[in-house]
């Protein structure tokens, strides 16, 4: 894995060895930080990586400019390898990771964050039901974004918080904000 662009430019990271995850591709990754560069400022924001496996999203978001990054991941093995690269890119005081299940780390006091990436296991049960929870839930800044990345099973193009959806290869990135009385979307789904 690499990182595309900014401060960390090319710098090359692996995967936690023996643990399955399913890391974004760069076109995903590419057209998804596109996307989020051409509708809001990366530069000073606070991050939530849940799901992290490797980090790719979290350390993506740092070399555009994100101050810090919280990174939630199941597998030991992946909290040290994302432990490791935060200290080899020189990031480590930018970077929090959690070893525990997403679904505990989301069940504690909510702390609003600009940009929450979820990158889950397809089938995951109970996908539709974290939406609500962060996008309800106290976890996104008032204009914050929740990206989640799924596959067609899940389809969320309808969901009223649901701001833009576009298919990468097997990958759906959709991006999801609160919205008030008087918020039309800042992304559209009709984007490419």
């Amino acid at each position: 894995m690499r990182i595309i662009t900014g401060k960390l430019k090319g710098r090359r990271f692996d995967a936690p060895k023996d643990v399955q995850i399913r890391p974004t591709s760069d076109r995903a990754k590419e057209g998804l930080f596109n996307v989020i560069e051409a509708r809001r400022y990366i530069n000073g924001a606070r991050v939530l990586d849940l799901f992290s496996g490797s980090g790719n999203l979290a350390f993506e978001a740092i070399s555009r400019g994100a101050l810090q990054a919280v990174l939630v991941e199941a597998s030991h093995l992946g909290v040290k390898q994302i432990e490791k690269t935060a200290a080899q890119f020189g990031i480590a005081d930018q970077v929090t990771a959690y070893c525990v299940p997403v679904e505990r780390y989301l069940a504690q006091r909510p702390v609003p964050y600009d940009l929450v990436f979820a990158d889950p296991p397809y089938d995951l049960p109970g996908i539709p039901e974290m939406v609500e929870t962060v996008v309800h839930g106290g976890w996104l800044a008032p204009d914050g974004w929740f990206i989640l990345e799924h596959d067609v099973r899940h389809l969320f193009h309808e969901h009223p918080n649901c701001v833009f959806t576009k298919p990468y290869g097997r990958t759906v990135v959709s991006i999801f904000m609160l919205k008030t009385g008087d918020d039309e979307s800042e992304a559209d789904s009709s984007d490419s």
